[in-house]
């Protein structure tokens, strides 16, 4: 598989994404601990007490940048996959998956730092556009072959 200069392309850009999907996910913990609201009560009374088993605005937008992004990096892993399989020109597949990296990228950095709109709605979008190509890419090569 490794053999495959696209494949090994979209295995670089995926395991990036997916580290920053970690990042975000330590990023939630990190707000939590220092806003002191916790999601479970056994860590409230870890951390001070039952009145610290609460939402917060800040853990919220955490989660709902992390929901997001296995909204829409889960999907591209999937298509990514397949679309390496299609033989695509490398230099192609590489704007494609770059592309999708630095949309997510500016997308979690806009949520999470709430940057004035719409930097956020329009790094979502040009993330979506490489997603929709290989999807149709996918389906064309599906349908020219059946």
């Amino acid at each position: 598989m490794m053999k495959n200069e696209v494949f090994a392309s979209f295995a670089f850009y995926s395991t990036i994404l997916i580290l920053k999907m970690y990042v975000i996910a330590i990023i939630t913990g990190q707000v939590r601990l220092r806003k002191k609201a916790f999601a479970n009560p056994e860590d409230a009374l870890r951390n001070g007490g039952l009145q610290y088993y609460r939402d917060d605005p800040d853990v919220e937008r955490c989660r709902r940048a992390h929901r997001n992004d296995m909204e829409n990096i889960f999907p591209f892993l999937f298509l990514g996959a397949i679309y390496s399989m299609l033989d695509p020109n490398p230099t192609v597949a590489r704007i494609h998956f770059l592309i999708f990296l630095v949309g997510r990228i500016v997308h979690t950095v806009a949520y999470l730092l709430k940057l004035k709109a719409p930097t956020r709605s329009v790094a979502y979008s040009v993330a979506q556009m490489p997603c929709f190509s290989m999807a149709l890419q996918i389906l064309f090569t599906i349908v020219m072959r059946w």
